[in-house]
């Protein structure tokens, strides 16, 4: 990788007037406003479907885009959808947050007007997208549908038996019956990744890639464990028998119980990770670079009792290591990896890392906790790595500076050299863009000097998160200004 930079802001995070970011003309205005800014990068948060919680690590597919994320205003344009049946809807009141139980309601209608305009005029081209991704599409319309039939109850509550295990017959029955709403999920995904090309192919012409980011774990609520459970550890009525997360750490004295259910790696690797391949190709459908989350889950992992109420009564389990991590590269050589490698050091996670020669992560928020061999520290920090002044899950500097310990921010202010005149969250910019680490990412909160309200994610937490928008007024040539010139002083500008 070249010296470059980068800022952290989630698609849902946009500007637009329909409840949520959307990979519209707000897309573009912020993709101008990083070229502008001298920026190499844009990254994101997973962009698949959400479910219960808003969160985009909960997703009912590892392969599917947000329909949320499908722009109104482009299928407007399109002819699909009329001004009126846009406008007229109460997308919400606060264009701060994201309004998630207006989008539920109204959203799928919305599109579902689209399909039934756009189906017999896109049929061929919806043909060809759906043959191109049949080893996931047809599963996750077919899944969606079935969940609306009943209820949107989780397919492991379906009271049809045949279906809830995926039987061949009872999978045909559906698709027959369900026919308008298997059309409705394909036609929403053929949208979704249209669109999503035309915005990643204007973020290239102005010299912007797209970094993206790679859950490791899937939601049991999901397509992908419905449709294939012996990838995971499930039971014979393909219940979970171990879920996953982690003990307790930096952010919970509980640990976290995900819930997530746990792969069968001995099973996945007989087929030589074929579900992992398929997903590193799909990947690179939407990014130009992926962070793999909870990369030390590959060294080993947390594995929970199924039905424990904390992640405490958990245990280690060693994970597939360097042998997933190659297939991995092998299978798209042309994917930059990055190691979402967070949490206290082991030897086995440093080994792996080692090992696949993957860029890690180092985090500001985590380097003054006094330790004089804390890794996070810059005169430290490896040059192959991805500096943050914080990540998602992260309080925004100006948070952090209220909430962190007196000794801590002490230390901070000292080793950074942070004034007032500069301004307290600017100064740990400065030391993130002059560290050696190849690349340095800011939340967009930390340039616009915003607090607790703009929080992305408090892990642990199930309230708020998810939620915070910028507003159009913020992206201000001044702002870009300032970031380009920082940007430039220390030989990251493109």
């Amino acid at each position: 990788m070249r010296r470059a930079s980068g800022i952290i802001l989630p698609l849902f995070s946009l500007p637009s007037p329909h409840g949520i970011g959307t990979m519209g003309q707000s897309t573009r205005t912020f993709i101008d406003f990083l070229a502008e800014s001298k920026q190499s990068w844009w990254q994101v948060l997973p962009v698949g479907p959400t479910s219960y919680g808003d969160s985009p690590y909960q997703s009912p597919s590892a392969f599917a885009g947000n329909p949320y994320f499908v722009d109104l205003d482009l299928l407007v344009a399109d002819g699909l959808l009329r001004e009126d049946e846009v406008d007229d809807i109460d997308w919400g009141n606060d264009p701060a947050h994201v309004d998630y139980g207006r989008l539920y309601e109204h959203r799928i209608g919305v599109l579902r007007t689209a399909c039934d305009r756009g189906w017999n005029r896109y049929q061929s081209e919806v043909r060809s997208f759906a043959d191109k991704n049949a080893d996931w599409l047809d599963d996750y319309a077919l899944f969606m549908a079935v969940k609306r039939h009943f209820g949107m109850a989780p397919w492991y509550a379906w009271p049809d038996e045949r279906i809830r295990l995926h039987e061949e017959r009872a999978c045909k029955r559906y698709a027959r019956e369900l026919d308008a709403d298997v059309r409705l999920f394909t036609f929403v995904q053929y949208l979704f990744f249209c669109q999503w090309e035309q915005m990643r192919s204007y973020a290239h012409d102005r010299g912007v890639g797209i970094f993206g980011d790679m859950p490791i774990y899937v939601a049991l609520d999901s397509a992908d464990v419905w449709a294939h459970p012996k990838n995971y550890q499930l039971d014979e009525h393909n219940n979970p028998t171990e879920v996953a997360g982690v003990p307790p750490d930096y952010f919970s004295s509980e640990g976290q119980l995900w819930g997530n259910p746990l792969y069968d790696y001995a099973a996945m690797k007989r087929n030589g990770y074929a579900w992992w391949k398929r997903r590193i190709q799909a990947a690179s459908q939407l990014y130009d670079m992926v962070r793999i989350d909870h990369f030390r889950g590959f060294a080993r992992f947390w594995s929970v009792p199924a039905d424990a109420p904390t992640a405490k009564s958990g245990h280690w389990v060693t994970g597939p290591g360097i042998e997933l991590i190659e297939a991995l590269k092998q299978s798209n050589p042309h994917i930059r990896l990055v190691a979402e490698d967070l949490g206290t050091p082991t030897p086995e996670v440093m080994e792996l890392l080692l090992l696949s020669g993957l860029p890690g992560m180092k985090v500001l928020q985590f380097a003054f906790d006094g330790r004089k061999d804390n890794e996070h520290l810059p005169h430290g920090i490896p040059q192959n790595c991805v500096c943050y002044t914080g990540t998602h899950d992260n309080a925004p500097l100006v948070e952090w500076f209220d909430e962190e310990s007196e000794a801590c921010i002490d230390l901070a202010r000292r080793y950074v050299g942070l004034n007032e005149q500069e301004g307290l969250t600017w100064g740990m910019v400065r030391q993130g863009m002059s560290s050696t680490a190849e690349l340095f990412f800011a939340q967009m909160q930390d340039y616009l000097e915003l607090g607790s309200t703009s929080r992305i994610n408090a892990p642990g937490s199930l309230d708020g998160n998810w939620r915070w928008r910028l507003l159009e007024e913020q992206l201000s040539p001044s702002l870009s200004a300032r970031i380009a010139s920082i940007t430039q002083l220390y030989g990251r500008a493109v």
